[in-house]
Formats: structure tokens, sequence, C-alpha cells
């Protein structure tokens, strides 16, 4: 700091010694979901970074044909069908160097 100091004219240890009492609180608003809905969250005085990390190895799109028998069996399985056809094809690469 300066050696430029003037004063504020308040007592800061009577402020920093205040507790807050429960009539006091009623003066506070309450956030709302609406606030927490629009607020941005803010590490290091700039809003954060959201949703997922990048990936080390992100994966790459491509179209492979495959038979209908096989996209069949893998839907059936439910959601993240994509997923367990790639875990079965690194399965494959680890039998076949």
């Amino acid at each position: 700091m300066s050696g430029n100091r003037r004063a504020i004219g308040s007592d800061l240890a009577k402020v920093d010694g205040h507790e807050v009492g429960p009539n006091e609180l009623a003066e506070v608003a309450e956030l709302g979901e609406e606030w927490f809905e629009r607020a941005v969250a803010h590490v290091g005085g700039r809003p954060a970074k959201r949703g997922r990390p990048r990936a080390v190895e992100p994966k790459q799109p491509v179209n492979p044909r495959l038979s209908p028998r096989v996209i069949e069996r893998f839907r059936a399985g439910g959601a993240g069908w994509q997923t367990r056809i790639n875990a079965a094809l690194e399965d494959w690469l680890k039998d076949h160097p």
C-alpha cells in the first residue's frame, strides 16, 4: 500500500466484532432459484470453464459399416451401445497386436 492513508471514519474493530442477530437477517434478501440459474461461477477472477475437461486421447468420429445383427445386439443392451462396441474392439486389439 502507499504511504498516503486516509481516515475512513469507521471503527473497523467494532465492525469486525459485531455479530448479526436474527432481526438483522430478515433484512437480507433471499436468493431464489432464478438468481442461481443466471449466476456465473468465477475462478481466479475469470468465468469458470464449464463442461467436461478435454480428453487426453479424444475419440475420432468414423462411419464404420456394421452388419444389422451386430448393431441390433449392441443396441439391445441399451444406452452406451457405441461405447460397448469400442470396448469390444479394444479387447480384440489386445489379442491381435
